[in-house]
């Protein structure tokens, strides 16, 4: 009697990619109830399920077990204990019989006497009083008054001490000089001044020697009735102004003032 082969033993089953051991491992850390889904429906055996789901789940609820209690609404109802804050009282210093005055502006001050002194001194004086600054200048016209001319001295001033002055408005000056250098007569002076321009020399003529000559030429312009009036000594080929007059150069020669243009003294 023949039997028929025995039945071949079944394929395991495939295991998915959601059922692979590190991936159920990683979420029973991570996320413990996902990994306790993914572990019963994985390919693992009844007792290694048991044993990942308890533990699991205590790691899942240990952070719960472990928290603090909620405080009760009656701990926080509880009085306080009260702040005793010590106040210190300071003694207030006596006051003073008769309080010292603040010097203030007067009402109509007087320019000061600031003639010979620096400007340094002459700054603070009238500053004092008014609230405009006060300018400086230079005595001379010739001399530039440098930035720093804190030690220069005063040769003028405006306006002259005694007069009074309006402290908001007031127009104070002073022309100054430096150290060592004496205050000119007055204002508008250099203190070098250019020296005055040569007069013009006058050139001399060196026909006076020759006076027979010209009258010689006097006789001989006269002889001529259409040869015009006598100019004088005059120089060859120079230029003349009128034309038809006559003169006698330095050799006793007499020249007449004629063209072609430009006229010249020519013979």
């Amino acid at each position: 009697m023949t039997y028929p082969p025995p039945y071949p033993h079944p394929h395991p089953p495939v295991r998915r990619w959601w059922q692979h051991p590190a991936l159920i491992i990683t979420l029973l850390i991570v996320i413990p109830p996902a990994g306790i889904a993914l572990a019963w429906l994985g390919q693992w055996n009844r007792t290694a399920k048991i044993i990942a789901t308890v533990v699991a789940g205590l790691w899942f609820l240990t952070p719960f077990l472990t928290a603090d209690p909620p405080k009760k609404p009656a701990d926080d109802a509880k009085p306080q204990p009260a702040v005793t804050r010590t106040v210190t009282v300071e003694a207030t210093p006596p006051a003073s019989a008769s309080p010292t005055p603040t010097p203030t502006k007067s009402a109509d001050p007087l320019m000061p006497a600031v003639v010979g002194k620096s400007f340094g001194e002459a700054e603070r004086a009238v500053e004092e009083l008014v609230d405009t600054e006060l300018a400086a200048l230079s005595a001379y016209d010739d001399v530039e008054l440098p930035a720093a001319h804190a030690d220069w001295v005063v040769c003028f001033q405006a306006p002259e001490g005694g007069v009074k002055l309006v402290p908001k408005s007031a127009n104070t000056s002073v022309h100054l000089v430096a150290p060592g250098t004496a205050c000119p007569a007055g204002k508008n002076t250099e203190l070098r001044p250019k020296p005055a321009p040569a007069p013009p020399s006058t050139p001399t003529h060196e026909g006076d020697d020759s006076g027979g000559s010209g009258g010689s030429g006097g006789s001989s312009s006269g002889g001529s009735s259409t040869g015009g009036s006598g100019a004088g000594t005059v120089t060859p080929g120079a230029f003349c102004s009128t034309p038809g007059t006559t003169g006698v150069g330095k050799n006793g020669v007499v020249y007449t003032c004629k063209g072609p243009d430009p006229e010249r003294w020519r013979r």
